[in-house]
Order: structure tokens, then sequence, then C-alpha cells
């Protein structure tokens, strides 16, 4: 099958032929139909982060596609069913993360296109147990991000403790920060959205952001507490310091900052103003499988759509580039024939 393979970090991805995925115990096989394109990807393939992927890698945890087989011992899924593999490829299902409904800590987790291969291929394969269901009348291109980008920043919001009505602000409006600020609007919340692009700024208003304002040209953190008062919850899914920091500034006494996007930085806290105001602070990854239902639920409903480009599998290379630069306004979703 044709995949496109890191072979060593920080080197362009090779598209070659590899060997299709045999099944154990409990396994699916899928053929990827799309695969959606995260900037953990690119982290995965140049080696950013202290736990490194394996090498060779196939990346992508965004992948969509038909079941074409299914091992022994699986009842859950059957020949042509669509699915979705994401991030959280498995989990133990028995440790105390895992029976407390949090087997996003499973500390024996294994991700998609991080510690096993992923979806930058013509196949994949995944325990059954933990692939997305997806409702036949979606698109594969349309529904490939919202297994990474749209679980994690609904995740976000849905622990962040605000409640319909109140004001949350988004900081970063890209690959997930526009589809937060859907999520955010169909789950009751008005929005304050944050970028330093008036192409980015203007996306925000589009999707329906109550007030969106560009940090380039006025301080996002006096704005938010001269119009609304300060905000009950910062959802920071930017990927650098200062964001997270003005995310921090921006909420009001008994808010909560929630932390998504991972700079290569650390989060300076101040903890004379987070005690006398009452500020939490968290830190939130993806999301369960039962998270994954409701956020599909919400585009199954057509209450969030991402901004998609489409590029094929062959095109990775040039993706990477553009997202280095900052260049793509929304999501790029890789198409596999």
């Amino acid at each position: 099958m044709k995949a496109a393979v890191v072979n060593e970090f920080k080197q362009k991805l090779e598209i070659k032929e590899v060997e299709k995925p045999s099944l154990d115990y409990g396994e699916v096989l899928v053929k990827i139909e799309a695969c959606g394109v995260c900037h953990t990807d690119l982290h995965a393939a140049h080696g950013d982060w202290p736990v490194k992927p394996k090498l060779p890698l196939i990346p992508g945890h965004e992948g969509v596609g038909i079941v074409t087989e299914v091992g022994e011992g699986v009842k859950s899924v059957k020949v042509g069913d669509r699915v979705g593999i994401p991030w959280l490829y498995s989990a133990c299902g028995e440790c105390e993360y895992c029976l407390s409904g949090q087997e996003t800590l499973c500390p024996h987790q294994l991700n998609g296109g991080y510690s096993i291969d992923g979806g930058y291929a013509e196949y994949c394969k995944a325990p059954a147990d933990y692939v997305a269901r997806i409702p036949k009348h979606l698109d594969p291109v349309e529904i490939a991000p919202i297994l990474c980008a749209g679980v994690t920043t609904y995740k976000a919001l849905k622990i962040s403790g605000a409640k319909p009505g109140d004001w949350v602000a988004i900081y970063g409006i890209g690959g997930l920060g526009h589809i937060a600020l859907q999520y955010a609007k169909a789950m009751g919340f008005n929005v304050v959205a944050v970028d330093i692009s008036d192409e980015k700024s203007q996306l925000a208003k589009q999707l329906g952001a109550d007030i969106a304002i560009n940090g380039l040209e006025k301080d996002p953190v006096e704005a938010i507490h001269q119009e609304v008062g300060g905000v009950q919850a910062s959802i920071s899914v930017a990927v650098t310091k200062i964001a997270f920091e003005q995310a921090y500034q921006s909420v009001k006494r008994g808010g909560t900052l929630v932390v998504v996007g991972l700079p290569h930085d650390t989060l300076p806290i101040p903890i004379f103003n987070t005690v006398l105001n009452g500020v939490t602070v968290k830190g939130s990854i993806v999301g369960t499988r039962k998270d994954m239902q409701e956020a599909i639920d919400f585009v199954a409903r057509g209450k969030v759509r991402a901004n998609i480009e489409t590029a094929p599998l062959e095109k990775i290379n040039e993706v990477f580039e553009q997202m280095e630069k900052g260049k793509i306004n929304g999501r790029i979703v890789l198409t596999i024939d």
C-alpha cells in the first residue's frame, strides 16, 4: 500500500510502498478515504516533544475510512462501516483512569500516528473498541478534523465550567480555534475570538464570534475586561507564550483557563492573583470515546463544520511547509485514492 513515512526527524516524508497491516485479535482494517493534518503531525515528524514517536512512522490521527476486514473477536464493527481512527488509538481499560472515565490519561495508551502508525496511508488498522463510529451521511473529508481538532476543543469547553450565556474567549483561530468557536456557540456561550491576523478575525466573525479582536491592533486583555468584564473561561489553542499569558489575564474572578496548545515554552502563573481571584488552570488533552460521540453529533446535526482545504497524500510535505508558515486558514485534509 502507499503511505507517507517519516524515516528520520526533521526530514521530508517519503511517499512509498509499505506492507498492508495484518490484523490481530479485536482489530479492524480500514481503507482510508481522508485524513486531517494536525500540527501534532508536524511535531511528530520533527521529533519536537520529550516523548519521541516511533521511527519509521506513518503519521495521522484524523483518519476516516471504510472497514474492509475484521479480525477475530470483533462484534461491534462490521465490514462496510465508516469509522475514524483518532489520537486515542487504545487504552488499557483497567487502570484507575480508564475505570473512572478518564481514559485519555491512561499511562498505557497508544496514540495514532505517534506511538503506532496512523492514517497517512491507503490502509490503517485499529482496535475495534476504540474507533469512532461515523454516520453514513457524513462526508469523510468534512468529519476528519473532528477526530482531533473537534473532540479536543469540545472537551476543553466541556471541562471549562462555563454555562450557557457565559462569556468564553478563544485564543487562536486556526485549525483548532475556528472549530472551538463553533462548538462554543452551539453550546450557548458568548464568544470572544482573539488572533493576530485580520483574515482569521474575519473568519471568526463569519463563524459567529460575538467579538473578534486582532491582538496586534489592541490589547485583547484590556478590551475583554472593558467590554465584558472578563470571561468565565479562556481556551488557549495558540502556540505562543504571549497568547497563554493573555488568555490567563482575560479570565474574570472565579474563572478558568484551559490550556490546549503546546508551545515550546513555560506558562508563568502568578500565584498571588491565582489565589486571590480564585482562578483555575486546567490542562486538556483530546477526549474520551464518549466525548467523541458527542463531538460528532454536533456535526451530524449541522452545528459545526470545519473550514477545509483538501490536498492529495503526495502533497504532504508542501502542506507541512504551509503549516510552518501559518498559511493555513482552517484545516487541510489529505485525500487518499
